[in-house]
């Protein structure tokens, strides 16, 4: 009997804000992955390794959540003034499924790092001390991102002492501005697909809600966390070890992709995990973090909680949280109401690891609200350069 022999493919293994996930150069794939399709999706859930009926991924780089089974793929970029083409791919853990319909703003603060030290910025661009900004073409999106990129004595400065919550040890400061992050009228339409900024939710056998649907960043549909009967301080285990409230996220979820636009059945919601995101909203109030850090609620402006691939998030997605700071910049969203309304550039949101901070800067303009800019920090760090390993047969 003959077996199928491993294939090498170069790559890195990068945390970036809160996520994690496999770093490709698009030439280094195999030919045949190197254009989108079945062969690309085979191969990264081989290197991830998914589907996996036990949910550990034991055998392969995923973590097993979320935030950890992730891919991307870089090119120099097709986009004029831009540096590098991201492409993010989120891949299921259960199932045979890559996930292209958004972008992952976490591990957008790893993109500039990567591009720079693979060659894929222009060597005059880079300081030998200062700041390198990587003009991001987001492919999933159709989106530009410029990654503001420390750099020290000619090479990327990874530690510093920035510190973000839902990440164990401090770093260097990677500024991220996400440039008019609200959707332009493709797959669901404007920023508020509905034109509304609040709308009514019905969900057949579960209850009627009010919800905030915004196309900024990534889709995401925001709820009160009161109708929910919870009040905003949870934590993962609180949500994650419930299968009946996980159950219940998910049709609220898929009814509310369908009132999006973004589906045409809520069948269709299955194979579309990555987006759009739900989470729920509540004003400030003390709490203790994951971490047994204490949030006081004056230290915050609201909390937020949010779900993505079906389980309550560790930390705070960052395309969720540039929807955060856009809803709360627009007076009337339920996100700006829980923060208190008016107007406001910035907000600070607690989360289940601690807080984070995003500005936005919205305006009105024929009658629209129009958001130039969202824009928060992260950090980003190489932790393994080499090859990861298939077996050939994930070719065919």
């Amino acid at each position: 009997m003959s077996f199928a022999a491993q294939i090498k493919i170069p790559a890195t293994y990068m945390r970036g804000g809160t996520s994690k996930g496999v770093f490709f150069k698009l030439e280094d794939l195999p030919q045949e992955a190197q254009v989108a399709g079945k062969i690309r999706d085979q191969v990264l859930l081989r290197v991830i390794g998914s589907p996996d009926p036990y949910g550990k991924q034991v055998d392969g780089m995923g973590g097993a959540t979320s935030s950890t089974s992730k891919t991307v793929i870089l090119a120099k970029s097709t986009q004029e003034n831009h540096d590098v083409d991201y492409l993010f791919g989120q891949v299921a853990i259960d199932k045979p499924f890559v996930d292209w319909s958004g972008n992952c703003g976490n591990l957008t603060a790893a993109v500039g790092a990567f591009a720079i030290n693979n060659g894929l910025v222009c060597a005059k661009k880079i300081p030998e001390n200062g700041i390198c900004t990587v003009h991001i073409w987001q492919k999933n999106i159709g989106k530009t991102i410029l990654a503001h990129v420390p750099i020290t004595n000619g090479q990327v400065q990874e530690t510093g002492d920035f510190e973000l919550d839902g990440v164990t040890f401090p770093a260097a400061e990677v500024q991220i501005e996400f440039l008019d992050p609200a959707d332009d009228g493709e797959d669901g339409g404007a920023m508020f697909p509905t034109g509304n900024l609040v709308d009514t939710l019905e969900v057949p056998n579960i209850g009627t809600y009010q919800a905030t649907f915004i196309n900024a960043g990534i889709p995401t549909i925001f709820l009160n966390a009161s109708e929910l009967g919870l009040d905003g301080t949870e934590l993962q285990d609180v949500i994650n070890s419930d299968t009946k409230i996980l159950e219940k996220f998910e049709t609220i979820r898929a009814y509310g992709a369908k009132q999006m636009g973004l589906i045409q059945d809520i069948s269709e919601a299955a194979n579309r995990q990555h987006t759009p995101k739900i989470a729920f909203v509540a004003p400030s109030k003390s709490y203790t973090s994951s971490s047994a850090k204490e949030v006081k609620a004056e230290d915050t402006d609201l909390l937020v909680r949010a779900l993505s691939m079906g389980k309550l998030h560790h930390a705070m997605m960052g395309t969720a949280a540039v929807a955060i700071g856009t809803a709360a910049a627009i007076p009337g969203t339920l996100v700006n109401l829980a923060a208190g309304g008016g107007e406001r550039e910035a907000v600070r949101f607690g989360h289940p690891s601690g807080t984070l901070r995003v500005g936005a800067q919205a305006i009105k303009e024929n009658d629209q609200w129009v958001v130039k800019k969202a824009v928060m920090s992260r950090s980003a760090r190489i932790l393994m350069e080499g090859w990861v390993r298939i077996p050939a047969d994930s070719l065919k």
